[in-house]
């Protein structure tokens, strides 16, 4: 059985782990200087590196190239040639636990954390327990965890993970060191899925490209898994075939349709729907990211500064076409972006789902 490409291509090194600079500069300082916490606390959305961060973190406490050589300590990074990096890398570390707190969520499972803990590592520095998706806890358990964060054995290190921090009771979160996983802009994801169809000698579109990275909403897992998907289907990768497996259309035809309605042309923007409709595709999807396209038209209109931050998430070309649609963008379209938001509002509910949008274009563009 082939490996998945998320798994075939998950970072090695802290250098690999793409847009959380802030986070892997602060962990390799720790390597250098053997200031490892014994709590940490890695939240953000999902498929940002938390888990895989978790896990380089155990290999790097562990690397014994790093402990011995202080001359490649300074790098901070492990050096997946030892005993200890190696077998964590397969998930083969007996000193390396992982639990998913959401089918082991209750107290009992915490109180055989809590004699785990208390036990010397078997072969490695030090013991390292991941507990994944910790919100997930009940009540019981996190009290029965507080104890164990304040105080921990020497020789073990806890590393909680969530998507949702707000579930986490203060009591456990300030016990930790705590890390935000920023969500990835879509230019990085690209990146990351461009290095990927090099190594497999893929054939993928540019287009097709921007659409899996724009359907993975931040996340590099759901981006590899959707591209592996996909090409598993066929060798040469078009817009199309990826339209057709999403239900959503790319960003070019989004900014099409962007474009008719602020060139007022009421006949063009409800062919364009037709079109869509015909083909299967989910029109209230075209309807939140048409939405959130003319919101970043209007902000650059009156504030052109926030095109460097777009830069970050969007390519060139699509930095271009917004950057065109600014130009086309008034005080006067405004009315016209709030009853988009009123549509969708209706669509999500409407047995009817273009109907509101296409009264909303009506009332909006057609010529009086």
């Amino acid at each position: 059985m082939s490996l998945a490409l998320y798994r075939k291509y998950r970072p090695t090194t802290l250098d690999d782990v793409i847009g959380q600079d802030h986070i892997v500069e602060i962990l390799k300082n720790a390597a250098r200087r053997e200031k490892f916490a014994h709590a940490y606390l890695f939240y953000g959305p999902r498929g940002t590196g938390k888990t895989t961060t978790a896990r380089l973190l155990a290999k790097l406490a562990n690397c014994e190239k790093r402990s011995a050589d202080v001359k490649f300590r300074e790098t901070g990074e492990p050096c997946n040639t030892c005993k200890p990096c190696g077998e964590i890398s397969v998930g083969r570390g007996l000193d390396v636990v992982e639990i998913d707190a959401a089918s082991n969520r209750g107290i009992d499972e915490i109180r055989n954390l809590r004699e785990s803990i208390r036990l010397s590592p078997s072969s490695y520095r030090y013991k390292i327990f991941i507990i994944d998706e910790v919100h997930q806890l009940t009540k019981d358990a996190f009290n029965a965890l507080l104890k164990t964060l304040e105080e921990p054995p020497v020789h073990a290190i806890l590393i909680l993970a969530t998507t949702e921090y707000e579930k986490v009771p203060v009591t456990i979160t300030s016990r930790t060191q705590r890390y935000h996983f920023k969500k990835v802009g879509i230019a990085q994801l690209i990146e990351k899925l461009r290095t990927i169809i090099k190594a497999e000698n893929l054939t993928v579109s540019d287009d097709a490209l921007e659409l899996i990275a724009s359907s993975a909403e931040g996340s590099f897992r759901d981006a590899e898994s959707l591209l592996d998907q996909i090409t598993s289907l066929e060798e040469d990768v078009s817009l199309e075939s990826v339209e057709k497996i999403v239900g959503k259309i790319g960003f070019s035809r989004t900014a099409q349709l962007a474009q008719f309605l602020l060139e007022r042309n009421l006949e063009a923007s409800l062919s364009f729907i037709q079109e869509i409709n015909e083909g299967g595709y989910n029109v209230v999807d075209l309807t939140k990211e048409l939405i959130h396209y003319l919101r970043r038209v209007l902000t650059v209109t009156f504030d052109k500064q926030l095109l460097s931050i777009y830069e970050r998430e969007f390519t060139k070309v699509e930095i271009e076409l917004i950057k065109k649609h600014s130009a086309l963008m008034s005080e006067a379209h405004i009315p016209l972006l709030r009853a988009l938001i009123r549509a969708y509002s209706e669509m999500r509910y409407s047995p009817f789902m273009s109907v509101p949008l296409e009264v909303a274009l009506i009332e909006h563009l057609r010529k009086s």
